[in-house]
């Protein structure tokens, strides 16, 4: 397989597919820049060769061309953290993008329209009525999937190799991100430095596991971590449940939870899960005891409880003191560990500690020869919240994707560079 490092750019176009997803406020200024700064490695080293650049992205989910959905708001952005003059195509598709490429010198970027305004990008259609028949459905998706090659065409004509760098996206088999790749020979089509990293991070955590591995699994639902769980139970050693998920875990062991966040039809579930973690030998951890509250709210009046205990008309939001240490003391003594998901409700500073005591366990386990990998938008934002990102082996920028390839799923962005 082609690597980005052995590959020299020097006169190539390079269609580059980033994840320039960024965040905007109602004046359309940038508000985190993480996902354009953590593609410049790639597009520094293809300028660098001599190369130039075509950049691909989405914004948003749009349903048709929209201006707060345009590219273009982050042109100046861009030009100043590549130290370049960036050209804007205002249409991925027509004369405008095609003259452009082909225009570029070496040196030169490129930004193309958002390529979601076009639904060959997702190969979904749009408009529909809502009553329409399932005849017209499958007919206006049988025509987006047709039309959805020869947008993949053009957009492979303007570059003479391909770079994915959308860690983010690739878990989609989108035009962009998965089904550009096979206009490419193998030689020409290549990871980026960002996506290399977060296949390399997560084929550590999954396939070069260096025991004991933990997994902490956070989040509200059992229900959309169920897949992320079995996949897990069959790797790891230790797996740590909090967040939301514990009260679930808690009312289908007997337990009063008051009116702690919990899905009912999955308690049998949960009993299923503790009985295959047995099975499997694998040492399920659960929070002991809770900080509950009398209101969703960070103001709301606050004690600790046994999580079991959680009297009428209170909530837990957080683990308590004695979770806290039990958590840190199987985490400290791993030397694999996965965290996907905080303690409580960390929005609230008022129920941040569980998740920050996690985090510093990471970190201290991180110091002792552990690697670690933190991914999923909520335990990212935990670690930089509390200023931990920099103490652990890996933060992913992939959401989805990164639960996709937990769950042991072969990614389409992945799959189309490899193969």
């Amino acid at each position: 397989m082609q690597t980005i490092d052995k590959f020299n750019f020097a006169g190539k176009k390079a269609f580059v597919r980033v994840d320039f997803n960024v965040p905007l406020d109602e004046n359309f200024n940038i508000t985190d820049d993480t996902r354009m700064r953590a593609a410049l490695p790639t597009l520094k080293k293809i300028l660098a060769d001599g190369g130039s650049i075509i950049i691909g992205s989405h914004l948003g989910r749009p349903k048709g061309v929209a201006d707060k959905f345009s590219l273009k708001h982050i042109l100046n952005h861009l030009s100043e953290l590549l130290g370049v003059e960036v050209q804007f195509a205002n249409d991925c598709m027509g004369e405008e993008a095609a003259t452009k490429s082909a225009a570029l010198k070496p040196g030169e970027v490129l930004v193309l329209e958002n390529l979601r305004f076009y639904a060959e990008e997702e190969g979904k259609p749009r408009g529909l009525a809502e009553d329409a028949t399932d005849e017209e459905k499958a007919a206006a998706k049988k025509a987006v999937k047709e039309s959805q090659k020869e947008f993949t065409k053009k957009l492979a004509s303007y570059a003479d190799c391909y770079v994915n760098d959308a860690f983010g996206t690739a878990h989609r088999a989108h035009a962009s991100t998965a089904l550009i790749a096979k206009y490419f020979d193998a030689d020409n089509k290549m990871f980026g430095y960002l996506m290399e990293k977060e296949v390399k991070a997560v084929d550590k955590v999954l396939n070069d596991i260096h025991r004991p591995f933990t997994a902490i699994m956070g989040g509200s639902k059992v229900s959309s971590k169920i897949d992320i769980i079995e996949n897990l139970l069959n790797k790891v050693d230790n797996l740590i449940i909090a967040g939301g998920m514990t009260y679930t875990f808690t009312k289908a062991m007997g337990g009063k939870i008051g009116v702690s966040i919990c899905e009912d039809d999955k308690l049998d579930l949960a009993l299923d899960l503790m009985k295959k973690a047995k099975e499997k030998g694998v040492n399920l951890v659960l929070a002991v005891d809770a900080k509950i509250a009398d209101s969703f709210s960070n103001d709301a009046n606050t004690q600790f409880c046994n999580v079991n205990e959680i009297p009428d008309g209170w909530e837990g939001l957080d683990i308590g003191p004695k979770t806290e240490e039990i958590f840190a003391n199987v985490i400290k003594q791993s030397k694999t560990i996965l965290w996907n998901g905080p303690t409580g409700v960390f929005e609230f500073d008022n129920f941040t500690h569980g998740s920050r005591a996690v985090g510093e366990a990471i970190v201290e386990a991180t110091k002792n020869g552990a690697f670690s990998l933190v991914g999923g938008g909520d335990s990212v934002a935990c670690v930089n919240k509390f200023g931990l990102a920099s103490g652990v082996s890996y933060v992913s920028t992939g959401g989805g994707a990164l639960l996709e390839a937990i769950e042991g799923k072969v990614l389409p962005g992945i799959a189309a560079i490899q193969e």
